[in-house]
């Protein structure tokens, strides 16, 4: 499964209630590249610190929907979501190799080129939300846009 991994700087998008990522637009394009998943990690700079989400597994999302979004980039939903924030695991406990990559070496955004025991880790990752609900869709959910919270 083709997984967008990504380093956070702050909460607030996706949008914690209703599972929408880009209802502030942050990642912008990136939400629009070809991904099956995506994991959120917590960044180790002062900002994620402050945020409460340094180093942490944050949000995942599996089975991705992208629609048009007022920013020019698309909005996505999920057949799976499920958001940790600040409650998340540290990374390095779940997936030791996959933090290791990431932390080390500054990685902001990773898809393709991981270890087949990196593979592995994100596999088990992704198997945390297999059975989470979907996240709201945006338009017909009654969870708009203005309901996001504020990054």
């Amino acid at each position: 499964m083709r997984t967008l991994i990504y380093k956070r700087t702050h909460s607030g998008d996706p949008d914690p209630p209703s599972g929408i990522f880009g209802c502030h637009n942050c990642m912008k394009r990136v939400r629009g590249w070809n991904y099956d998943a995506v994991i959120g990690v917590g960044g180790r700079g002062a900002q994620p610190r402050s945020w409460g989400i340094a180093e942490r597994l944050t949000w995942i999302g599996i089975g991705p929907t992208k629609r048009p979004s007022e920013f020019g980039h698309p909005s996505v939903t999920f057949d799976h979501f499920l958001y940790y924030g600040e409650k998340g695991p540290i990374l390095a406990d779940l997936a030791p190799e996959l933090a290791s990559h990431i932390y080390a070496n500054n990685v902001r955004v990773l898809m393709d080129k991981v270890s087949t025991s990196e593979r592995q880790e994100i596999d088990g990752i992704l198997d945390l939300a297999r059975s989470a609900p979907p996240s709201g869709d945006g338009i017909d959910g009654g969870r708009t846009g203005d309901r996001c919270a504020r990054c």
